[in-house]
């Protein structure tokens, strides 16, 4: 168990998977400009256009210490195609196929490319178990509570909603077991609903947005109450990056949240407000997959990551809207 802060050696060359998404483009940004040697690698899967990522990474392309190798995770000539070169200090592992609304309707496609990808770069990453491994989950892992109680690392995962969130618990189970077999150096960070400019097309405040500013509009699944610990996304990147340097105890699951979670409702206004128009709401029945609730205790990140989540949903609403705003539109 980690009882600090402490840092370790600081990296120097890293490696990024879905590096060109909306998570990984703003990693990828912040540390191309901290001048360390980022690889990303990224197969721009057409889940959502992929003019989208590539104009998210389309200003540092041609930095000098930005290199992007396009490929599928789960064939090997991807892997031997990014690990050329001296050893990687760290890897952020974030490509997944992403969504839990579509991983009800292609279960096998999520469990082949989720763990299947991270099981080759598990394998990968035998030959230099010195590299430290970041794992993308998700708090999904969670599954749907009956009580409002924050959620904690320790609690049981064995009760996911959705095979998305099926496959994201599999691949901390595949981290844990890498750490044993390999002495694998591994922390699991369990992201909570991250937002901010170039968030993915399809989640509810881009999509909401979008049609909000047409005037057309928006089906609320449910009766707008659920709730959900909408956490910014330079939050989530600070996290991340401190996560690359902690005193890490070898294996390690931790939350980055907001630790305050915000109604649908409320989302909808702080929408509204920033855009200077009403939505008009249609009602639907809750979906399937969907859970009621979700809260970070962020108490474990704030002690070993100094993790302090800065921006509130009034503000970071009010961001990704002005952001949006400045955008050449890409037809979704």
């Amino acid at each position: 168990m980690v009882t600090s802060s402490k840092q370790a050696k600081a990296p120097t060359r890293v490696l990024i998977t879905g590096g060109a998404g909306f998570i990984g483009s703003h990693l990828s940004e912040r540390l191309v400009c901290e001048r360390l040697d980022v690889t990303v690698v990224d197969n721009f899967d057409e889940y959502y256009p992929a003019a989208v990522k590539r104009q998210n990474i389309a200003k540092f392309l041609k930095a000098e210490n930005f290199r992007l190798v396009e490929g599928d995770i789960r064939e090997d000539a991807l892997w031997e195609d990014a690990f050329k070169g001296a050893p990687f200090d760290v890897v952020i592992h974030l490509a997944a196929l992403a969504g839990v609304r579509p991983s009800i309707e292609r279960p096998a496609a999520y469990m082949d490319v989720n763990i299947r990808g991270l099981q080759k770069l598990i394998d990968r990453l035998k030959s230099t178990p010195s590299a430290r491994l970041i794992f993308a989950s998700s708090s999904s892992v969670y599954g749907n509570r009956d009580s409002n109680s924050p959620f904690i690392e320790t609690d049981r995962i064995d009760t996911p909603y959705s095979p998305y969130a099926a496959s994201k618990a599999a691949g901390e189970l595949l981290c844990h077991a890498a750490h044993e077999c390999y002495n694998l150096n591994i922390a699991c960070l369990r992201f909570f609903t991250v937002y901010g400019p170039r968030q993915r097309p399809d989640l509810a405040i881009n999509k909401f947005c979008r049609l909000i500013e047409a005037g057309k509009p928006i089906e609320v699944f449910g009766d707008g109450s659920t709730q959900r610990d909408y956490t910014f996304v330079s939050d989530t990147v600070s996290g991340i990056a401190s996560a690359m340097t902690y005193d890490a105890p070898g294996f390690d699951i931790i939350n980055l949240g907001r630790g305050e979670p915000v109604s649908l409702n409320k989302m909808i206004e702080c929408l509204e407000n920033s855009l200077g128009k009403k939505a008009e709401r249609i009602y639907k029945p809750e979906q399937t997959g969907d859970v009621s609730f979700t809260h970070a205790d962020i108490t474990k990140a704030t002690k070993v990551l100094n993790y302090r989540p800065q921006t509130s949903i009034d503000d970071g609403i009010a961001s990704f809207v002005d952001w949006y705003k400045q955008q050449t539109r890409v037809a979704y």
